[in-house]
């Protein structure tokens, strides 16, 4: 009998490494190991929470997975996110303790899917995840405002509802709605270069367009899944409105803004949240001096939104944790300080490009930066357990993304650089707790400080 323990890290991290090579012995493996993975025989490991006196990571798979299952079965795409959940659920599952991951977190292919329940043109690859038609886009400047509330009975609402069910069943995790946040919908129904032209030039229609959005299709997806699952959360995700692609003023007046105004409207408390701004350096760039070509008084004036501002921003659509993403670039300390004055965990990213076989010239010196960055994440975030008040769970439940972070694992990652990350947390993982808090975790999320 095939027990997925067996694979424990690195075991696992090696039977992926020889699977991506090609090594037909271990897609043998693989073809057991999945078998019985969709069979269930692995549910009860799937239950098993990680322990709360430890560092952990957590990991989207939805992409590796995707690659595994094509690779040994043939599965494509549209097949695999669309119509069975519980190989879906399990499939994402198995790939996570193969890859050494104890705090387990479902994803999928969350952009793609928010459009497409709205009707947009889609692109579906064999083994790649699905997206919208850039060429093809569902709105323009004449027509959004004629968008309605979708169904959430059926569709893409139905079938994420069904995996999330099966994941509650299977992991006991409360279900977690991963959907776009306003402007990043808008961005893939609208397009990107036309929403970026209005923010240039008609910053009114972006955020008519964005309330729209929110009131219309985002607030009623939110309320039908707290109303299917009570103990459920959501996490929205706006990459397209960060920071580093729209700018901190933007990013503030425009995509944050949106989601205040979304969680002013309905009582969903601090069970929604947005977790993946990125670009925060960008804050501390100093604006160009147009026009007078005379100096300002003590030089460049600053952006007009600083770092602690963004950070105060960022917290107020993510209250329960703090997230600094490799696209940041801010140094991890600054993260953990804000982390402790607020009361809140810390999370850090580690970028796909990080870890992308792909995307490296010098694997070796990449071995020696990501093990340094890697001392450095586990070093504040022990720092950050060790100093805040944590539940007796610390979190370990709670099926958002925590402690270290691989932001995408996919077909192309490179394994030895995931064992090298994760021999950093593991050699080491337990960190002294101060006076155990017997709170629900709900209540310590509300509990940040302001500064």
């Amino acid at each position: 009998m095939i027990r997925i323990e067996d694979y424990a890290y690195p075991t696992g991290l090696h039977l992926l490494s020889r699977w991506q090579s090609g090594n037909l012995d271990a897609k043998r493996d693989m073809i057991n190991i999945f078998d019985a993975a969709i069979a269930g025989d692995f549910d009860d490991n799937f239950s098993v929470l990680a322990p709360a006196n430890e560092i952990h990571a957590t990991a989207s798979v939805h992409m590796l997975a995707l690659a595994v299952l094509h690779d040994l079965y043939g599965i494509e795409a549209a097949e695999y996110y669309k119509t069975d959940p519980y190989r879906y659920v399990r499939s994402n599952l198995a790939v996570s303790r193969l890859l050494g991951m104890k705090k387990l977190y479902m994803t999928w292919a969350l952009y793609a899917f928010s459009c497409e329940v709205l009707g947009q043109t889609m692109m579906y690859p064999d083994k790649f995840p699905p997206g919208s038609d850039p060429d093809v886009p569902l709105i323009n400047k004449d027509d959004w405002f004629d968008l309605k509330t979708p169904d959430f009975s059926t569709g893409i609402p139905k079938i994420i509802d069904d995996i999330l069910r099966v994941t509650e069943e299977v992991t006991g995790m409360d279900p977690l709605l991963q959907i776009s946040a306003p402007y990043s919908l808008a961005a893939d129904i609208y397009g990107q270069e036309p929403l970026l032209s209005d923010v240039v030039n008609n910053p009114e229609r972006v955020n008519g367009l964005l309330d729209h959005l929110a009131s219309t299709v985002l607030g009623p997806w939110i309320d039908h899944h707290m109303t299917t699952f009570p103990n459920g959360w959501v996490e929205l995700s706006d990459a397209s409105g960060s920071p580093f692609f729209i700018g901190p003023e933007n990013c503030k007046s425009m995509s944050i803004r949106a989601i205040q105004q979304m969680e002013v409207e309905r009582a969903w408390g601090s069970r929604v949240f947005d977790c993946n701004y990125r670009g925060d350096y960008v804050s501390q760039v100093k604006k160009k001096v147009r026009g007078s070509r005379r100096k300002a008084p003590g030089g460049p004036r600053p952006s007009g939104v600083d770092l602690l501002e963004l950070t105060n921003l960022k917290v107020s659509v993510c209250q329960g944790f703090m997230m600094r993403l490799e696209a940041d670039k801010v140094d991890v300390t600054f993260y953990q300080d804000q982390s402790i004055q607020r009361n809140i965990p810390l999370t850090t990213g580690i970028g796909s490009c990080e870890i992308d076989r792909n995307s490296i010239d010098d694997l070796d010196q990449a071995k020696i930066d990501l093990a340094e960055a890697a001392k450095s994440y586990v070093r504040c975030i022990k720092t950050v357990c060790e100093s805040i008040s944590l539940p007796n769970n610390n979190f370990v439940n709670e099926p958002w993304p925590s402690h270290v972070y691989f932001e995408d694992i996919n077909g192309e990652t490179q394994f030895d650089l995931v064992e090298l990350i994760l021999n950093e947390i593991y050699k080491d993982p337990c960190f002294d707790r101060i006076e155990p808090q017997n709170l629900h975790s709900s209540e310590t999320r509300l509990g940040y400080v302001d500064v």
